[in-house]
């Protein structure tokens, strides 16, 4: 599913770290070594049809190379 955030991500939480997190070495492989983290967080997203929906957002990001692999795990509204 495509989408694009409309503003700012809010109420950011740490889900996994380092070792913890399943696709680890997917990860490094793919984008590099770094300090992996999984996290979710809440944003309006735009839908590829047009329509805005209030999601809860999951995405790694490591420092250095930025946010990767982004997806909507559920709507909230």
């Amino acid at each position: 599913m495509y989408f694009e955030i409309v503003g700012e991500i809010g109420e950011v939480e740490t889900i996994a770290v380092g070792g913890r997190i399943r696709d680890i070495m997917r990860l490094r492989r793919t984008f590099g070594s770094g300090r992996w983290r999984k996290l979710k967080g809440r944003a309006q997203v735009r839908l590829m049809g047009g329509m805005t929906r209030l999601a809860e957002i999951h995405w790694y990001e490591a420092h250095g190379i930025g946010r990767k692999k982004m997806k909507i795990k559920r709507f909230l509204d």
